[in-house]
């Protein structure tokens, strides 16, 4: 074989990897995006007429994430947030619509001690798919049934299904919150 042969072999190799890398490429992300996201990756292509807008934005999420300053939560500080939370479960009882605040309110606590970002419910929801994807559609449905409450419809029933799905939120929220150099914190299930 002639080295021009040999050239044009070893061009065509890179040509055609070049071309397969460039192919690839949205390919790797779209399942890095999917992987990282889980069910908001498909709830962001859904909402958007373009899936290339949406994924541009789901990396926009993970960038301005990677720039928050995270922090675990000490075992006694994970204690305290199990305590309030049981306080919160229990006055449920006799004041469902005093719970599902005070269940809001603890879980923005729990984000701000966390190092979240805390100023709307929108901005939540984009830092939290990062990390929480998997448990955010529990916090938007406890979030509608919220607002129905404060427009007065939202029944008993309503407001112990918000109760369920902000605990979803706050478990993950403690779970992954947890101080990795101790031993993974215990779950707590207890119905409302």
């Amino acid at each position: 074989m002639s080295t021009g042969a040999i050239i044009g072999l070893v061009v065509a190799v890179l040509v055609v990897l070049v071309v397969l890398a460039f192919v690839l490429r949205p390919a790797l992300q779209r399942k890095k995006l999917r992987d990282r996201f889980g069910p908001e990756y498909d709830r962001a292509v859904a909402e958007s007429d373009d899936r290339t807008a949406a994924e541009k934005e789901l990396a926009e999420r993970e960038h301005r994430h990677s720039e928050f300053d995270l922090k675990p939560l000490s075992p006694s500080a994970q204690e305290s947030y199990r305590r309030h939370w049981a306080n919160v479960q229990a006055k449920f009882v006799d004041s469902p619509n005093t719970a599902i605040a005070d269940a809001d309110r603890l879980v923005t606590d729990l984000m701000a001690e966390r190092g979240y970002p805390t100023e709307g419910y929108e901005a939540q929801l984009s830092v939290l798919s990062v990390e929480h994807a998997r448990t955010l559609e529990h916090y938007r449905k406890a979030h509608d049934i919220s607002e129905r409450q404060e427009l007065g419809e939202a029944s008993t029933e309503d407001l112990r299904t918000a109760m369920v799905h902000y605990r979803e939120l706050f478990t993950d929220l403690l779970e992954h919150g947890a101080d990795p150099r101790n031993d993974a914190p215990r779950k707590e299930k207890s119905d409302v």
